[in-house]
């Protein structure tokens, strides 16, 4: 008798059962994100037909035309008229905008960092001050630096009709003037010619810095880059037939005439959140410079670089990595504190459309109007930082 040998019954997986749509965490999602987005679009459309019903029934204008409509007031240290329109006063304070905050963000990057290395320094006198510099302007309020930057450095200085004057520059409590280069005389496109050598010099800079990397061959960066400058600027200095024309400036009246001319404003505003944001940038570079292995502190001792050799190539490479995205936030802040220049009078962007408001341009428009200029420049710091950081990357393979 043969005994069959049963085979073991088939398990088939259970089939998956579909939770009812109201419970599917997917459909959820999707449906919570919409309602959320229907009601931010609600409440925009709500507030907007508020406003703009509030401002009908009080007679108040809701466009833009107040722009194209005569100023009514004058720009201090420009040569814009009453007479000009709102548009026009503007664009002159949002140049005195981008001017603080260009040359600001310049200047404050170069004293941050050297201020930075400075407070790691061996030498006690050195590290103590910049701490010192530090501790005391990052515990002020911007505002109180401005205003002491302006009633206690520039207003003590000379009075307009007792300059300080060194030839090269005249110094008054009413503005800076400093001898600038001549274009009157067709020395403008020997300035030009300058530029273009000097763009040269930087192509040849680099590409002598990339064949050193790639071929062990001595760089000789500034020798190169200075015959490539001179190629191109003494040949233009002999065509031109002349030397270069200078403006000098003088005291003409209550004003100062010729060269360039700093307001006694624009000098407070840009000293103050210079030292101010550098203070900043300072702590940001020391802890950057920390932050760096100490075994690659160690590595250049054993190579026998410098200790300014191991700060330029290894340290400080490798710090700005970590430094560049803070950094970037302190130039944020540093063009939108340019808006407190209001309390000394300055005519940066939000000084002139205050001063438009209280002539009788409408208050909504123009705050909406500064308010989108204020992102645009954010948005376009942001974008140079980030291309910056994205350069600074460690490329893994």
């Amino acid at each position: 008798m043969s005994l069959v040998e049963a085979s073991p019954p088939s398990r088939t997986p259970p089939r998956s059962v579909r939770p009812p749509f109201w419970r599917d965490v997917r459909v959820v999602r999707v449906v919570l994100q919409v309602v959320f987005v229907v009601a931010v679009v609600a409440l925009i459309a709500y507030l907007y037909n508020n406003l703009v019903s509030n401002l009908e029934a009080r007679g108040i204008r809701t466009d833009f035309g107040h722009l194209d409509q005569p100023a009514g007031f004058q720009i201090q240290g420009s040569d814009f008229r009453a007479s000009q329109t709102v548009r026009e006063a503007i664009q002159v304070g949002l140049g005195n905008t981008i001017s603080v905050a260009g040359v600001g963000i310049v200047l404050t990057t170069i004293l941050g960092v050297i201020v930075g290395v400075a407070s790691l320094s061996s030498n006690w006198l050195v590290r103590k001050g910049a701490n010192l510099f530090v501790e005391s302007l990052r515990n002020l309020p911007p505002l109180l630096v401005i205003l002491f930057t302006y009633f206690a450095v520039i207003l003590p200085l000379p009075r307009i009709q007792e300059p300080l004057d060194w030839g090269f520059v005249i110094i008054t409590n009413r503005a800076i003037a400093v001898t600038a280069p001549s274009v009157d005389d067709g020395s403008g496109l020997f300035l030009v010619a300058v530029l273009v050598g000097l763009v040269v010099g930087a192509v040849v800079w680099r590409w002598r810095t990339r064949r050193n990397e790639t071929t062990g061959e001595p760089h000789r960066r500034v020798m190169w880059s200075l015959a490539a400058l001179a190629a191109v600027v003494v040949p233009a200095w002999a065509l031109m037939g002349r030397p270069l024309g200078v403006d000098q400036p003088d005291v003409v009246g209550l004003q100062l005439d010729g060269g360039w001319t700093m307001s006694a404003g624009y000098a407070a505003v840009l000293l103050a959140l210079v030292i101010y944001t550098a203070s900043y940038i300072a702590e940001i570079v020391r802890g950057s410079i920390q932050a760096v292995h100490r075994g690659q502190n160690e590595a250049a001792e054993a190579l026998a670089l410098s200790s300014f050799q191991r700060l330029r190539f290894v340290v400080l490479p490798q710090a700005f990595r970590i430094a560049v995205p803070p950094i970037g936030n302190q130039y944020l802040n540093l063009t939108k504190n340019s808006a407190l220049a209001w309390a000394i009078g300055f005519a940066e962007v939000t000084t002139v459309t205050f001063i438009s408001i209280g002539n009788g341009a409408p208050a909504v428009q123009s705050v909406i109007l500064l308010l989108f200029i204020y992102l645009a420049l954010s948005l376009l710091i942001s974008f140079f930082t980030n291309i910056a950081n994205r350069r600074l990357q460690v490329i893994e393979r």
